[in-house]
């Protein structure tokens, strides 16, 4: 997770930004991004007692222009798209016919166009997949992954400093929800995201803006007592809170009540979409043989991905995602076990030591 940034296959367009503030680079969700800022821990502390800067530039930026542009989502995405009012978005998955998690997409709709959000390490293959299904429909579909760039804000004084900055009050919108705006000269979209339980902001800009928004939103968060936060804090937060993470945590290889996605990510009114039967059919069932569990680890090393995880000496999962954590005062995982071991309380053994299944502790 954490490694040589010259193996990243996208850098930030902040990069030398980062270097210039002698961040440590990783490679995180296949793009060269901050790991930390010098010290991860008050980096976290950050995020959990005043503001956090972020840096989200592993993204990719697809347009869909057309006539037939919300029918045409709306039959290849898990979550209701039709219902998209201007000014609102949604998250939703892009499943194949076997009902496999290909992508996690964010949808934000426009007056004459619909946004999606995805991740930059799998464009090249979501473009295309995505264009296959486009037939006899009037859909133009663009790729504006090279022009766009997203900054964010999240923790208890996110909303205070958002405020500050551009006018705008979080807490009256709801989460998804965008408008435009501006920081100072700046013009951007203004995103309410609220990931650690406080209300929170993402910015999209142009990237030729991106490194003055940096500079802004760093200052504006230092006033007030935060600054910039690397991958390595985010990822202990994400853990702790139960946050899973595509091309970590869920991807190819799950179906979404396997990944604990089905009330966030999916429709059961909406109609029929790529890899419905599937989902129905486990709902009908009303249970899957893996769920994905959080586990605290008396491991002393934080494992890697892959790790077997036993229980009475047999194998019945693995780990996907790991870091220290804070507020758990151990290293914890997430990991993918047989529905019978996922109860919290059992306990299993990874990478030689006893873990224990238990539940999030989302931020407070």
């Amino acid at each position: 997770m954490d490694t040589a940034a010259q193996k990243a296959s996208l850098p930030t367009p902040l990069l030398e930004t980062h270097r210039a503030d002698r961040a440590t680079i990783g490679e995180w969700f296949g793009c060269a991004l901050p790991s930390d800022f010098g010290d991860w821990l008050a980096e976290y502390r950050f995020a959990r007692e005043t503001v956090a800067l972020l840096d989200k530039n592993y993204r990719a930026y697809l347009s869909f222009a057309g006539a037939d542009r919300v029918r045409f989502l709306n039959a290849i995405f898990t979550n209701d798209i039709k219902t998209l009012k201007t000014g609102q978005g949604i998250v939703s998955l892009f499943l194949n016919p076997q009902g496999r998690i290909q992508a996690e997409i964010e949808t934000y709709a426009e007056a004459d166009r619909m946004l999606c959000i995805s991740f930059a390490e799998i464009r090249e293959k979501l473009v295309p997949a995505l264009d296959h299904y486009i037939i006899m429909d009037d859909v133009t579909l663009t790729d504006e992954s090279a022009r766009r760039g997203t900054l964010a804000l999240e923790g208890p004084r996110a909303a205070e400093v958002v405020r500050h900055l551009t006018q705008i009050d979080l807490g009256a919108m709801a989460e998804l929800e965008w408008r435009a705006g501006a920081v100072g000269p700046l013009p951007c979209r203004i995103v309410r995201r609220s990931p650690g339980g406080n209300p929170g902001a993402e910015f999209i800009c142009e990237q030729s803006d991106l490194a003055q928004l940096w500079n802004t939103l760093r200052d504006a968060a230092r006033a007030a007592g935060g600054g910039p936060v690397g991958y390595t804090a985010l990822n202990s937060l994400r853990l702790e809170a139960g946050v899973p993470w595509f091309g970590y945590d869920f991807g190819e290889k799950q179906i979404p009540h396997e990944a604990g996605l089905e009330k966030t990510h999916i429709s059961y009114t909406k109609g029929c979409y790529t890899g419905q039967e599937i989902v129905e059919r486990v709902r009908s069932r009303g249970q899957v043989n893996r769920v994905r569990r959080l586990f605290r680890l008396t491991a002393p090393e934080i494992p890697k991905p892959d790790e077997a995880i036993l229980f009475e000496s047999k194998e019945v999962g693995a780990l996907t995602r790991a870091a220290y954590s804070p507020a758990f005062a151990s290293n914890i995982a997430n990991g993918y076990v047989r529905r019978e071991q996922g109860e919290p309380g059992t306990q299993v053994i990874i990478a030689g030591s006893t873990a224990t299944v238990v539940s999030p502790r989302p931020q407070e």
